[in-house]
C-alpha cells in the first residue's frame, strides 16, 4: 500500500507581488519540484487549509498567485514577507507537454497564473504557444509581462472590450483552431469557460485538457470530499488535470459545483 507524507513543509514568504487590486503573487524558497497543474494544500494557522495551484517551480523556489474571493484568500492577504505558512504537496496530475508541440493555452481570470507555468515549460520544451487570456476588464488581467517575456503569441479578450478582443477568450479560440494543426488545448478558469473550450476543442478534433476545480479538505484521497458525481472519482487523485474526452460525458460539468456541506450549487439558476 502506498503511504503518503501528510506533514507540513512550515515555509516563509520571500517576496509578494501585487498582481491588481486583488490578486497577489507569493513567492517561497523551497524546493517543491511542481509539475504545471499540479496543486498544494496551503496552511495558514488558525485559519483554514485550503488547495492552491502551483504558479511556477523550477527547483529552487515557487510561486501561488491568490485572488481574494473568501475569507481564506482574505487572511493569505494580510500576510507580509517573512510570515510563515504550511504546506503540503505537491499534489495531483499535471498536463503533458510534449517536445516541439503546437500547443494553445486558455486562461480566464486567475487561472491565468498556473497557466503561465504550463507556457514556461512548454516553451522550454521547444513548443510553439498560443496564450489565450480573458477576462472582465483590462484591471482584473495578470501576468501579462510575464508572459510576453517568454516570447509566446499572447491573444487577450474581455468582456468589456477595455483591452484586446470584446467578449468571450472562447472566440478567439475558435479563430486559432481554424487556422491550422495544433497538437493539444490545456485550460484553466472558470468552470463554464473550460467546458466552452472543451466542447470547441472536441468539435475541431483537439484533444483539451481541463483543470477540474473541487472543495478539498485533505488533497490525498481520504475525505471524499473532491468525488466527481455518478463516478466517485477523486479530483485530487484522478486530476485536477482531466481529458475532456472524460469530463464531457458527466453531467456536472459546466452545470453545478458542491459546496462544503455538499449541496449542488448551479453555476446558472435553474428554472422550473
Amino acid at each position: 500500500m502506498k503511504s503518503f507524507d501528510t506533514r507540513f513543509r512550515i515555509i516563509r514568504i520571500k517576496k509578494i507581488i501585487r498582481e491588481n487590486d486583488v490578486t497577489n503573487t507569493y513567492i517561497f524558497d523551497y524546493p517543491l519540484f511542481a509539475k504545471p497543474g499540479q496543486f498544494v494544500m496551503v496552511w495558514i494557522p488558525g485559519v483554514d487549509e485550503k488547495p492552491m495551484s502551483v504558479a511556477f517551480s523550477d527547483g529552487r523556489e515557487f510561486w501561488i498567485t491568490v485572488c481574494k474571493v473568501g475569507g481564506f484568500s482574505s487572511s493569505m492577504h494580510e500576510l507580509k514577507v517573512g510570515d510563515k505558512i504550511g504546506i503540503r504537496g505537491p499534489f495531483g496530475t499535471h498536463y503533458e507537454i510534449g517536445n516541439g508541440q503546437k500547443i494553445v493555452l486558455v486562461a480566464g481570470g486567475y487561472g491565468v497564473a498556473p497557466m503561465y507555468f504550463a507556457a514556461h515549460e512548454a516553451v522550454s520544451a521547444g513548443c510553439n504557444v498560443d496564450f489565450l487570456m480573458g477576462a472582465r476588464n483590462k484591471d482584473l488581467l495578470i501576468y501579462t509581462h510575464k508572459i510576453l517575456g517568454l516570447g509566446v503569441n499572447l491573444q487577450i479578450a474581455t468582456d468589456d472590450g477595455s483591452v484586446g478582443v470584446k467578449g468571450y477568450i472562447t472566440k478567439v479560440l475558435e479563430e486559432v483552431l481554424n487556422r491550422g494543426k495544433v497538437d493539444k488545448v490545456f485550460t484553466c478558469g472558470p468552470e463554464v469557460m473550460m467546458k466552452a473550450v472543451g466542447e470547441i476543442s472536441f468539435a475541431k478534433k483537439v484533444s483539451c485538457y481541463i483543470s477540474v476545480e473541487k472543495y478539498m479538505k485533505c488533497g490525498i484521497g481520504v475525505c471524499g470530499q473532491c468525488a466527481i458525481d455518478d463516478t466517485g472519482d477523486l479530483v485530487c487523485k484522478k486530476g485536477p488535470v482531466m481529458s475532456w474526452d472524460y469530463l464531457r460525458k458527466l453531467p456536472e460539468v459546466g452545470q453545478y459545483y458542491r459546496d462544503a456541506q455538499g449541496k449542488k450549487q448551479y453555476f446558472f439558476k435553474k428554472t422550473i
